[in-house]
């Protein structure tokens, strides 16, 4: 079932190298038409050995480690906020310049965050148990990275870092009266945290009166439902979109699933959402080897429902299912960080995933039916095994001439 859910990311991944190029022919007049596929394709491998890499760490390994790794995110997160370290694009500073490349610390999050939350969990589970006491510290790398990643702004990615974490507590069996208590206690800091700004504000009532009449909601969502519906069912063709020409804004990140639907209609919309069902099912199928209480588990299980949880939210913003915000489709959209971390999670996943078939093989090979006698099995070293010796015909002599000496 690995080789499967592996082989179902490639096919997700072969789609965005095609609606990357596609979607990015005529973006950029005057320059090369594939630059933006050249830097896809840089990222892809780099990505591709990252994940390799991921795919060879051990689970204790990760384990012992993730208190540094979660340390290291957060001078990530802070460096972001410095003027002349962070990058501001279109007034977010969300972003690190590294020569020609760009990375993203809070997408680093989605794999640095659950990974802490199921050590917290399986600490507590297999420790001093979930006490009252130990709710505070269980929440504290929530309470270090959530505002920072507001501050960038970015309420998307604060709602998925919170999300991850929280699904992660969720798995590991964190009581549900904790979760309550705790949202009850921080939700008034969580209002002020997330206040809305207002261009944020025009994306929510853009978003409401799209359901009211078409021709006054927000350009991007209206360009997208036109993408979509002007597919129908086969679609354009690959290259043959017209969307993208500029009329289409974000049309290789945010909203390439409508160049999907345009180009390759509502059979190929379909068949990418059947391939994120299949992802989901074989990614849950490659762990059934772990013990559910496990450190793997939690850890592998919450990385497939987040990158699914992800590919659905980008597919509710293109259909304008929920207000539009800046969601990249998994393995499909243009960007460098989101393709890391996905791919790093797909290997986090298989290793984790190989591990636990490993452990599988351990035990049924300590244990086999060769090994056990029929005498082990009925006895144990607390009862010996008590064996009847046949007496000799030299010892029934011996009692016979016993027995005739007593007689009168």
């Amino acid at each position: 079932m690995r080789h499967l859910f592996t082989g179902l990311i490639c096919v997700l991944i072969g789609v965005g190298i095609q609606m990357v190029h596609s979607s990015s022919l005529t973006s950029m007049p005057g320059q090369r038409e594939t630059v933006f596929l050249s830097k896809h394709l840089t990222y892809l491998m780099f990505a591709v050995c990252c994940g390799f890499a991921a795919s060879r760490v051990s689970a204790e390994l990760l384990k012992t480690n993730a208190w540094r790794f979660f340390w290291i995110l957060v001078v990530l997160l802070v460096a972001v906020l410095i003027p002349g370290i962070g990058t501001r694009i279109n007034g977010a500073q969300r972003w690190l310049r590294i020569g020609s490349l760009s990375l993203q610390p809070s997408e680093l999050g989605r794999l640095v965050l659950p990974l802490v939350a199921a050590r917290i969990v399986t600490e507590l589970k297999f420790g001093q148990g979930f006490r009252l006491k130990s709710v505070p510290w269980t929440l504290l790398p929530l309470a270090l990275t959530l505002p920072l990643v507001a501050k960038e702004p970015d309420l998307g990615a604060t709602v998925f870092l919170a999300a991850g974490f929280l699904i992660a507590l969720f798995i590991g069996g964190w009581p549900l009266r904790y979760f309550v208590g705790s949202a009850m206690l921080i939700a008034p800091a969580a209002l002020s945290l997330l206040a809305l700004k207002s261009y944020q504000m025009k994306r929510i009532t853009g978003f409401m009166e799209a359901w009211q009449d078409i021709s006054r909601a927000p350009w991007q969502i209206r360009q997208s439902l036109l993408s979509l519906g002007a597919g129908g069912l086969e679609g354009a063709g690959i290259g043959g979109g017209w969307q993208k020409l500029s009329y289409l804004p974000e049309a290789n990140t945010d909203f390439v699933f409508a160049v999907i639907g345009e180009e390759l209609g509502l059979a190929g919309t379909l068949a990418v959402v059947v391939i994120w069902m299949g992802v989901f099912l074989t990614g849950r199928a490659a762990l059934r080897n772990l013990r559910r209480d496990s450190f793997e588990w939690i850890y592998g299980s919450t990385l497939v429902i987040q990158m699914v949880l992800q590919a659905l939210a980008n597919v509710a913003v293109v259909t304008a299912m929920v207000p539009p915000k800046g969601v990249p489709h998994p393995f499909i959209s243009y960007g460098g960080t989101n393709l890391l971390v996905n791919i790093t999670a797909v290997g986090l996943i298989t290793g984790l995933s190989r591990h636990g078939a490993a452990d599988g093989k351990t035990k049924t090979s300590t244990i086999s039916d060769d090994d056990v006698h029929p005498e082990d099995a009925i006895h144990t070293d607390d009862e010996p095994a008590v064996r009847e010796t046949p007496s000799s015909s030299t010892d029934d002599a011996a009692v016979t001439g016993t027995m005739q000496r007593q007689c009168p």
